[in-house]
């Protein structure tokens, strides 16, 4: 009967402990939930801090990657006057590249929206610049190439580089 007395003493005791540390932990879980809430929020506001100027370089260099693949500020800078259409088609879609692969890693900080403009633009330039050297004749020179290039640019309603930059500086405007 002692024992039983003991058992049943020991179980009150433990079923009473276990009911005070129940209502004690949700008494101070609402103040643990927003210590780590402001914890949390801490955390965002350094790392945002830190990549924030990251970010806004990136959309900087996507802008700048847009104009100077254009090929209006592009032909002036290359003066292809000197060169044969093959040439010049060859230095073009090269540069085109180096450009390209000069800001991939940008993708990193910039939404896939803006991305996909940069890749699309930088697709069109090539497929412009392809599709202007295939319908000259082999004896044409870098000037023929840039006329072409620019006279099909001129035909069309909106200039797809301003609307890159456009579509890339609104993307820029969502972040804030």
């Amino acid at each position: 009967m002692i024992l039983y007395n003991l058992l049943i003493d020991i179980l009150k005791y433990t079923i009473a402990g276990m009911g005070v540390v129940y209502i004690a932990f949700y008494l101070f879980k609402p103040y643990l939930d927003k210590s780590n809430s402001l914890q949390l929020l801490d955390l965002k506001k350094a790392i945002n801090s830190q990549t924030l100027p990251l970010r806004l370089q990136a959309y900087e260099r996507l802008v700048l990657f847009t104009d100077r693949i254009n090929p209006a500020n592009l032909l002036i800078r290359l003066n292809g006057n000197g060169y044969t259409a093959a040439e010049l088609h060859s230095i073009i879609v090269a540069e085109v590249r180096n450009e390209y692969q000069h800001n991939v890693t940008q993708q990193i900080y910039v939404s896939d929206r803006a991305w996909a403009v940069t890749k699309r633009v930088k697709e069109d330039t090539l497929s412009v610049v392809n599709n202007a050297v295939k319908a000259l004749p082999e004896t044409a020179t870098g000037l023929d190439l840039g006329k072409i290039i620019l006279n099909h640019l001129s035909r069309l309603e909106d200039n797809p580089y301003d609307i890159a930059t456009n579509l890339i500086r609104k993307d820029l405007e969502d972040l804030f």
